[in-house]
């Protein structure tokens, strides 16, 4: 029965629920925790919590970092716009990499580009900013930190090391090596059906991998090779497999949404959990790499400090103000600005 104003940049109404006639908005994807992709009705008079901040600047140049809490893993990317969910229950921080749409402003302190330039010898751009993170990140007590190296070569082979990552947490939205390239195993390490995982009515209840197999049991179907590295894929302490299997599978109480969800496993679930069973299995490949890029000599962050690029300013740790989205009011009205 509550009026809210418009999500920024959907067409949906704004007079309340009890009174409208409909139809229902067309859903849009989203990025459902770190590792999984859900539809979301883009209707902010039934959303919790919709962070219109982020709307606002959700488009196709934007890639946002999960932070999940307790940092005690590296962080996660998404080109769709993430609903704030954690498997762990403990909810993270969402940083997008633009405070503005069009790939405009990045999200970071200023002056911090131009010094890394400067050091580094060559142009440093937003996007390879974030590509050294996802390359580079360490969890920490405090939260995440990135440690900047001092090595030309070294942030290169940082830079190429993230794009892969980016490219393969995005689903191949953002960063491809190449235009329309697949996210892919080698031949021989790509992930079957070797059982139907929908034999028979109703959903499966079990989730079970086989680690000298490497088979993952899907109720009475398997799905092979599955190596181990993707089976033990965590985020918060929980196996993103087991994660993503629980919010189609698990107990649904009576008259809530999740009990709307199909009787039968789709065929679309099965191709959904080889693609994720594919991104897992290649960033698991990526930590040797990792690790012993961060093994290497680091910027001394006084230097940050003395180039005046820390602290950063109040108004940067702020989201930006938006103004290319006519955004209806509650009831239709519109905000004065």
């Amino acid at each position: 029965h509550s009026a809210v104003p418009q999500l920024p940049g959907q067409a949906t109404p704004t007079g309340r629920l009890a009174r409208g006639p409909g139809p229902c908005p067309e859903p849009v994807r989203v990025a459902h925790g770190p590792y999984d992709r859900q539809w979301l009705l883009p209707d902010h008079r039934v959303l919790d919590a919709a962070r219109p901040e982020l709307w606002r600047v959700a488009d196709d140049h934007q890639i946002h970092l999960l932070e999940s809490a307790p940092a005690t893993d590296g962080p996660a990317f998404s080109a769709l716009l993430p609903d704030g969910h954690s498997p762990a229950g403990r909810p993270g921080r969402i940083r997008p990499l633009y405070r503005r749409p069009g790939g405009l402003e990045p999200n970071l302190a200023p002056g911090l580009l131009d010094h890394l330039s400067e050091r580094l010898g060559r142009a440093v751009s937003a996007e390879d900013f974030l590509a050294w993170t996802a390359a580079a990140a360490e969890p920490s007590r405090a939260g995440l930190t990135v440690p900047l190296t001092a090595s030309p070569e070294r942030w290169q082979e940082g830079i190429a090391l993230g794009r892969r990552a980016l490219w393969l947490h995005t689903h191949g939205a953002r960063c491809a090596p190449t235009p329309g390239e697949r996210l892919r195993m080698p031949g021989g390490r790509r992930p079957y059906v070797r059982a139907a995982l929908s034999p028979g009515a109703g959903l499966p209840s079990r989730l079970e991998h086989d680690a000298a197999e490497e088979t993952l049991h899907v109720g009475d179907g398997r799905i092979a090779p599955v190596p181990v590295a993707a089976w033990e894929f965590r985020v918060g302490g929980v196996r993103v497999l087991e994660s993503w299997f629980a919010d189609r599978t698990g107990p649904a109480g009576p008259g809530t949404l999740l009990a709307l969800r199909p009787a039968a496993w789709p065929s679309e679930w099965t191709s959904e959990l080889l693609e994720l069973i594919t991104v897992l299995a290649l960033l698991a490949e990526l930590r040797p790499a990792r690790a012993r890029l961060t093994a290497d000599a680091r910027l001394d962050p006084g230097g940050l400090r003395r180039a005046g690029v820390l602290p950063p300013p109040a108004a940067a740790c702020r989201p930006a103000s938006v103004l290319c989205h006519q955004e209806e009011g509650p009831e239709g009205q519109f905000a004065l600005l």
